[in-house]
């Protein structure tokens, strides 16, 4: 992969954590270069990465340079083995998605509400993974079976994986996923208008997003 490509994964990397969508070593993001994988480094912040940190791992996981990948690689994987056309992942602990998935109460099926056209058009329909320790092998199983038909997943007390055919198009799931959340937070104890069933069918029918 090119160093242009991999400098603009770094400066996504910066802007969501200066933006408050990553903090500490929170979170961390993926390209796949046909049968090569770039990965943001285990234990390091997304502000400051430059392309000679980044991991390189084949398809496999095994190690094709020097740096230690992120932990939570075996799901990054699995989101490319699940989608042939994802070449991005982007996994984020943003806030307010993060408080979604340690509500006591949430349905699987829609887990947030019709507030929005751009959230049925960039994330809907959204996969509600159980808790699995971060790293885990069953967290990279359940992420497998669940990307085979949702481009996003809110992981239990822990996160958002959002996939896409580029970049930009993951990085565009990760942060509507979360205005979505913070709509919803925002709204929780206000009337709200939510869109129609009929105003819903057109969005899917207009903005298929398998």
């Amino acid at each position: 992969m090119d160093t242009a490509t991999l400098e603009q994964l770094c400066e996504a990397a910066a802007s969501l954590y200066d933006r408050g969508y990553a903090f500490g070593s929170t979170g961390n993001l993926s390209l796949r270069d046909g049968e090569h994988v770039w990965i943001t480094p285990t234990g390091g912040a997304l502000k400051r990465l430059r392309p000679h940190d980044l991991a390189c791992v084949d398809l496999d996981g095994e190690p094709l340079n020097q740096n230690r990948a992120s932990k939570e690689l075996p799901f990054h994987l699995a989101v490319y083995r699940a989608r042939s056309e994802a070449r991005a992942v982007v996994h984020l602990h943003s806030t307010y998605a993060v408080a979604l998935s340690c509500l006591e109460v949430l349905d699987a099926e829609q887990p947030l509400p019709p507030l929005t056209p751009y959230y049925f058009m960039r994330v809907a329909p959204l996969a509600v993974l159980p808790y699995f320790r971060p790293g885990s092998p069953a967290l990279a199983e359940a992420v497998e079976q669940a990307a085979s038909g949702h481009h996003c997943m809110l992981l239990r007390h822990h996160g958002t994986v959002c996939a896409g055919a580029s970049l930009n198009e993951a990085l565009d799931r990760a942060e509507e996923l979360e205005a979505t959340a913070r709509l919803f937070f925002v709204l929780r104890n206000e009337r709200t208008r939510l869109l129609s069933t009929d105003e819903i069918d057109e969005l899917r029918r207009a903005f298929a997003n398998p």
